[in-house]
């Protein structure tokens, strides 16, 4: 089982804590956490582009000229996507891009992602964070000034001072852990866990359903 040291808030080390390794110790399936983050980013394309057929754009009741004599190839429409103005033929029509990935494949994705940090010594767990109060500075001065990290995901439990406290720094994005998602994991150079959310972690992975 890994096993890595905890820290306070101030950056001293307050022990250690084993972590489980049906979550944090799993074999990385590489093509699996592939899968998973392609789908997450193809559900957030919105599919809204359009453009407008035959039959809905403006004009065209009358033929615009004869059917024979002018010279010019028959026309029975101005609304033809052939003329200015025109319909347009086989455009972008509003879709879904949704891609369907059963529960059990996300909840393998994230221990397969989980244990990549893991194993590459980017995992920092803190007890606990005290914030009083929100203020940006202070948690500039944890996160940034003592722990000098950057593209970090910051996992914890619901703590409000927190999240409002580290919501505009840079690189740095803070989740509740039932919004512990790949892409997060795998976007961030680093995984900064509570040890709460570490528990809540494991309560939701460690046993498959």
């Amino acid at each position: 089982m890994p096993t890595l040291e905890l820290y306070n808030q101030k950056k001293e080390k307050v022990g250690n804590i084993t972590l489980s390794d049906a979550v944090f110790g799993s074999e990385v399936n590489r093509a699996l956490v592939h899968q998973v983050v392609k789908a997450q980013l193809a559900d957030r394309r919105q599919g809204t582009a359009k453009t407008k057929v035959k039959s809905e754009v403006r004009g065209g009741g009358k033929k615009p000229f004869k059917q024979k004599g002018t010279g010019s190839a028959r026309q029975g429409s101005t609304r033809s996507p052939l003329n200015v103005g025109g319909g347009q033929n086989f455009g972008p029509q509003p879709r879904s891009y949704a891609e369907k990935t059963p529960k059990a494949m996300v909840r393998g994705a994230l221990r397969s992602a989980l244990s990549d940090r893991v194993k590459s010594a980017r995992v920092i767990v803190v007890d606990k964070f005290l914030f009083g109060t929100p203020k940006t500075k202070e948690a500039v001065q944890v996160l940034k000034d003592t722990f000098k990290l950057d593209k970090l995901l910051l996992v914890t439990v619901e703590n409000k001072n927190l999240e409002l406290s580290a919501r505009n720094l840079k690189g740095i994005r803070v989740l509740r852990t039932e919004g512990l998602n790949v892409y997060d994991i795998v976007k961030h150079d680093w995984l900064m866990l509570t040890q709460d959310a570490v528990k809540v972690i494991e309560a939701r992975l460690g046993v498959e359903k």
